[in-house]
């Protein structure tokens, strides 16, 4: 069983709800941060990001960008900006991308099923990240960032949301400036929201797709409550976290790609040379190669693209860790030829999300960087038998796009 409940959202209004939207805080740097949120007075951003509110330098993780954060939200709703509905809902949150459509649903999971790996995780988390995330949830008194969770398709779910959004009007409707669709309805039918809480209540299990640092704070904060309301009885708000609940077909991972440095004192010659003891190796031009197949990849050296194809006893096929991509070129390639034992610390590697495009590694490779290489995404249900197995994904294994916007529903843990 899956525990889903509705929440009363803190939301914006509607003619406010575009001005309001951002990305999420965690997509960007604090520069770019500083630059989004010009000219937009009301964007979240000032929220999830409060030391744009201060000038450049200013310590992000200082008290003041805290109690900063809290000040803004408060007077959102003061202002009327933002409103809290008055009795509890969920909402369908579509968005639409490129022409290609996600639908998923917006409520809370709990805090107990997290810590029972009902909710099953793939990725570690960095303590000093958690940390800030404790201390905004703390402050703001409120999950005010949305966790991105994936269940196997359920077609009774399917028809209701498709049921509904045919026959209500919603209560969002815009395209934000990167081009992308969001669109809301409230779920305010009391005997729907009962039926949408009962459909989860059979599904096994809820898997994190993006926000592991976000859920796991929350949790964090929603402990902390209990242990400062001692009497609790688990009908309280901070035992549940927000969350957007998504089926595993309606979603699509993007590649993760890499660029890295070449190894000192090797030519490309013999980098070639070392590369082919597992990999087949084809010339593929200059123009930018994106690999169409599992277990093939790019390689951009100097102005040449090759295919790499990973050769048979590379990995192991019935072991969900060694056969993902990232894995076949972590182990085959990038730690033994090119010396980078540990990806999350190396300054040798860096990762490029897929969103950016195949130009971007161009760009790096010329600049920063030597070497880069095109990957072929990893796939929602590799995602999830990972999680089912317990284990941890290799570090950048997928990159979710669109992402969920922060600002369209807030969760006040009281």
């Amino acid at each position: 069983m899956s525990v889903f409940r509705p929440f009363r959202a803190v939301r914006p209004v509607p003619e406010y709800a575009s001005k309001v939207a951002s990305l999420p805080y965690d997509v960007m740097s604090s520069e770019e941060a500083y630059v989004m949120v010009k000219d937009k007075p009301y964007s979240f951003m000032r929220i999830d990001r409060a030391e744009v509110n201060f000038p450049r330098g200013t310590d992000q993780y200082s008290e003041q960008v805290y109690l900063k954060a809290r000040e803004i939200l408060d007077s959102l709703e003061e202002q009327g900006i933002l409103a809290q509905d008055e009795k509890p809902m969920f909402y369908i949150y579509r968005q639409i991308m490129d022409g290609r459509v996600q639908t998923g649903l917006v409520g809370c999971t709990s805090i107990d099923e997290y810590n029972q790996n009902k909710i099953k995780k793939h990725e570690l988390t960095r303590a000093d990240k958690e940390i800030d995330r404790i201390n905004h949830v703390n402050y703001c008194d409120a999950n005010t960032g949305p966790i991105f969770l994936v269940h196997r398709p359920r077609p009774e779910l399917k028809a209701l949301i498709s049921g509904w959004t045919g026959t209500h009007e919603p209560v969002y409707d815009f395209v934000t400036e990167d081009g992308i669709g969001s669109t809301v309805w409230a779920v305010d039918d009391d005997e729907t929201v009962k039926k949408i809480s009962d459909l989860f209540m059979s599904v096994d299990a809820l898997y994190i797709a993006d926000g592991h640092h976000r859920a796991n704070s929350a949790v964090k904060v929603g402990l902390m409550r209990r242990q400062e309301n001692p009497g609790f009885d688990g009908s309280e708000e901070f035992n549940y976290f927000l969350s957007v609940l998504f089926a595993s077909d309606e979603l699509k991972i993007m590649p993760y790609n890499r660029v890295a440095k070449m190894p000192k004192g090797v030519s490309p010659g013999e980098l070639l040379r070392r590369i082919s003891e597992k990999f087949d190796i084809e010339e593929a031009g200059p123009e930018p190669y994106a690999p169409d197949a599992v277990h093939t990849f790019g390689m951009l050296m100097g102005n040449n693209w090759y295919k790499l194809t990973a050769k048979e006893g590379t990995f192991d096929p019935g072991n969900v860790i060694d056969s993902l991509d990232v894995s076949i070129l972590q182990n085959n390639l990038i730690a033994p030829v090119l010396g980078i034992d540990d990806p999350r610390k190396s300054k040798n590697i860096d990762f490029v999300g897929g969103i950016r495009g195949l130009g971007e590694l161009v760009k790096r490779a010329n600049t920063d960087m030597d070497l880069a290489f095109s990957m072929y995404p990893t796939s929602v249900d590799e995602l999830m038998s990972i999680a089912d197995a317990g284990e941890i994904m290799p570090p950048k294994s997928t990159w979710f796009e669109p992402k969920l916007l922060s600002g369209l529903f807030i969760h006040k843990l009281k």
